[in-house]
């Protein structure tokens, strides 16, 4: 009979203080690693398939590194492209992760805040993913030492590229903190310090903020791309986010329910469906609104926008991808509007799929690459990801995978109570 997972205050079969002190982190790790590569058939199927991707893609870049990036279809004239588009992306699906730490310790959500952990390591997960994007963007990984303090010239404060640094990798360790901390001592059957994580939960709510408002600033405050320049971007970036993370998290959830044993009430996913009709409708009208701007208004700032929608001088390269995100994220959004959608999950797990795939597009290849063409001297050059691309991508989405499903192999033993010090 499966478990539902315990609170903080319910820490399950504890062990003593002392068997706590004899288990270090050390022998915690070693034990943690058996648990994470020890599995049935189909994780050892699932993480072999996500390997072989993994290393297509490892090998597709170590030929980027050679040979340069004239592999990528980019050019002077669009110098980002799926790489940055998908980095844009996974920041809000880091940021999106918040929403189950939200209603756990604002709101006292007990359903959720079983589940917070969740969250957390999707967060650490997308935050990789983030890394991994830049590094291959950077075409030559060694220049990653230029933004090193005391090695390189970081240019802090005057540069926004600085502050995404540091947001992205504080955040990235304030998770890191908070999930290694709960697992150690739920594992040692101990009552978690709330002095030791809960000031950085909290603090995790306010750096999710930052991490995504502070990209979207990297990219309004470029002057030289029109596109970008609107106070909106901002607030269209937090409003997507909490749709994307939170529809991700949802099929987790689902999945986790079907295949890791783990049982737990509708509340949770009730939740985060409800923020999600919410944050839907308010994506859509900012980008009415934006929509409305461009068309209206007129004037050559505009061109990027028509390029967009409609082409421009006969290039229409992206308006299949324009339309097919207005079109699933608008069919996700009256599809959340069902009646006890949270209990209906094959219409739910549609529109959280529509949603994701609607917002993958619009907060990367529709936000990215329009800013680029025309380019600054009015001319237009088109941009199509090559294969090597798309292998790369695929390559740094399967590492992301694998670091999500090892943390979720380890996690959801431990906070179900069938992992503990005293099990084996």
């Amino acid at each position: 009979m499966t478990q539902t997972l315990p609170t903080d205050q319910d820490p399950g079969a504890a062990a003593s203080h002392h068997h706590g002190q004899r288990f270090g982190y050390g022998r915690f790790l070693l034990r943690m690693m058996r648990m994470a590569t020890d599995g049935s058939p189909l994780f050892y199927a699932w993480m072999i398939a996500l390997t072989a991707i993994w290393l297509v893609g490892v090998h597709t870049w170590g030929l980027q590194v050679r040979d340069g990036m004239a592999m990528t279809h980019m050019s002077d004239h669009v110098s980002w492209g799926l790489y940055i588009a998908n980095f844009t992306f996974m920041v809000g699906v880091a940021a999106g992760a918040v929403m189950m730490v939200i209603p756990a310790y604002l709101y006292h959500d007990r359903e959720m805040h079983d589940l917070v952990i969740i969250g957390e390591i999707v967060a650490i997960a997308a935050i990789f993913m983030c890394l991994g994007f830049v590094t291959v963007d950077l075409g030559r990984p060694d220049r990653f030492w230029h933004m090193m303090p005391f090695f390189g010239k970081f240019n802090w404060p005057g540069s926004m590229l600085t502050w995404d640094v540091l947001v992205l990798n504080g955040y990235l360790l304030i998770n890191l903190h908070v999930v290694g901390y709960l697992l150690y001592k739920r594992f040692l059957g101990e009552k978690p310090s709330q002095k030791w994580y809960v000031p950085f939960v909290y603090l995790s709510i306010i750096w999710a903020v930052s991490i995504h408002t502070v990209t979207a600033f990297l990219y309004c405050g470029l002057g030289g791309r029109p596109f970008w320049n609107t106070a909106l971007l901002a607030p269209r970036f937090l409003a997507s986010a909490f749709v994307s993370g939170p529809a991700f998290i949802i099929v987790l959830l689902l999945i986790a329910r079907r295949f890791a044993g783990v049982t737990f009430g509708n509340g949770p996913i009730k939740t985060l469906s409800s923020i999600m009709r919410v944050t839907i409708l308010i994506s859509l009208v900012m980008v009415a609104s934006e929509v409305f701007t461009h068309f209206y208004a007129g004037g050559s700032h505009s061109a990027s926008s028509r390029y967009l929608f409609f082409g421009l001088h006969g290039k229409t390269a992206l308006v299949p991808w324009t339309w097919t995100s207005i079109g699933t994220t608008i069919v996700a959004a009256i599809l959340l509007f069902r009646p006890k959608v949270h209990e209906h999950a094959p219409t739910l797990v549609i529109a959280c799929v529509l949603a994701f795939i609607g917002l993958w597009i619009e907060k990367g290849m529709g936000l990215i690459v329009p800013a680029f063409i025309p380019s600054t001297l009015h001319e237009v050059v088109e941009y199509v990801p090559s294969e090597a691309e798309w292998r790369i991508t695929a390559s740094i989405w399967a590492f992301g995978l694998m670091i999500l499903t090892l943390g979720l192999k380890v996690a959801l033993p431990i906070f179900s109570g069938r992992e503990t010090i005293q099990s084996r």
